[in-house]
């Protein structure tokens, strides 16, 4: 039986339920960084298995009746990372990394509804890591990143004590300030330290999980 945590392999192509749709199987691909969804597309075997040896997101074209692998023409291509089915196993989670837009209209995402909240913070990640490369003169991020993890960590430590103090003396808008210019230089500080919000993430899950252990025994 496939276990149903693991990412798909090749070996599990034929465990799917794709007679429930003739043969084709809807998937979902979102950004592995941002949880943005990108785009819905439809799989068949073949596409499945393409794109688990290509790395590369591959699809069934319902009109054109031809797999195409996104990204063919426009260059604007999706890196697989893992595919998960769902717990019928009659769909399919894509986590990929986009190269340019996603959308023919030229938009990150098919989805005009843009997301916002935590998931942003991949995004922000990306503009960090992008803006590390820039010359210091001409961005304070590469300025930053430039004077090392010491003046980084003081950043963190006094926007830290920024938000404790706008907590007690602010509002609630003006707490939201000082939380975003934190959350800024936690970023810069986990590009310093070649780590992220995925990572920081798994450990609040891994926590969370093990309190639950904890909780039921």
């Amino acid at each position: 039986m496939r276990d149903r945590s693991a990412p798909l392999s090749l070996s599990d192509v034929e465990t799917l339920a794709w007679d429930k749709m003739g043969g084709l199987i809807p998937a979902v691909v979102q950004d592995r960084g941002t949880s943005t969804v990108l785009m819905l597309g439809y799989m068949d075997r073949a596409a499945l298995s393409a794109t688990l040896e290509s790395g590369l997101a591959t699809f069934f074209s319902r009109s054109r009746q031809r797999l195409w692998q996104k990204g063919e023409t426009s260059g604007n291509v999706l890196r697989v990372a893992t595919i998960h089915a769902d717990c019928d196993s009659d769909a399919l989670l894509v986590l990929a990394d986009s190269e340019g837009p996603t959308c023919h209209l030229g938009t990150p995402s098919c989805f005009d509804a843009a997301p916002g909240g935590p998931a942003w913070l991949g995004e922000l990640a990306r503009i960090v890591s992008d803006r590390a490369n820039a010359t210091p003169d001409e961005s304070y991020t590469a300025r930053l990143l430039a004077h090392g993890l010491p003046r980084i960590a003081q950043k963190v430590g006094e926007e830290g004590v920024e938000v404790a103090l706008a907590a007690v003396t602010r509002d609630a808008a003006g707490t939201a300030e000082e939380i975003a210019d934190l959350l800024y230089h936690l970023t810069v500080l986990m590009e310093a330290r070649a780590t992220g919000w995925e990572q920081v993430v798994a450990v609040l899950k891994f926590r969370h999980q093990d309190l639950r252990n904890i909780a039921d025994t």
